[in-house]
């Protein structure tokens, strides 16, 4: 998928933060996928973000930082490795089995990725969306010079191991 793909199909009710707007990024993905379980199954598995290198491979060390819970929530500020780039993240939007965003930097630095989780009850089942805007040099390499889908298939991924585990018999 190139970026002018995943602009046209991006998720219209995406609540952006200023200076995140889509049609302005130098990365931008967007992937949705219809899951058989319902958004508050789904919902459990997103936010608790220490068990996501148990079944997401492209996350690794996930540590909250902010204090000392163990489940992502408003405000909740976490570390952790994705696409190989350690990376500290900031929850901005929080809404219990339907929203969640988050900003994604270098530690230290200002905000360069914003993150988003967007559920919506379909049926018996959930649509889930997740949208990236990407901005900044690096960001624009990624796309120019790295491989422009990347995010796309990581995020196919993480949306294909989510519904393997919010599909499965609860244990």
């Amino acid at each position: 998928m190139t970026m002018k793909d995943n602009l046209a199909n991006r998720s219209p009710d995406i609540h952006w933060p200023p200076g995140f707007d889509p049609l302005k990024a130098d990365l931008f993905s967007h992937n949705e996928l219809l899951i058989n379980a319902s958004c508050e199954r789904i919902w459990r598995h997103v936010i608790e973000a220490l068990k996501w290198p148990q079944w997401y491979p492209n996350s690794k060390d996930v540590r909250i930082v902010s204090d000392s819970s163990s489940m992502l929530r408003d405000g909740t500020v976490f570390r952790w490795t994705t696409f190989g780039l350690p990376l500290e993240s900031r929850i901005r939007e929080f809404v219990p089995f339907s929203r969640i965003g988050w900003y994604g930097y270098a530690p230290g630095k200002d905000p360069t990725f914003y993150h988003t989780w967007y559920l919506t009850p379909r049926g018996n089942g959930c649509l889930v969306a997740t949208d990236e805007v990407g901005n900044g040099r690096d960001a624009a390499n990624w796309r120019r010079q790295t491989d422009e889908g990347l995010m796309h298939r990581g995020h196919d991924l993480w949306l294909a191991t989510l519904r393997w585990v919010a599909e499965s018999k609860p244990n």
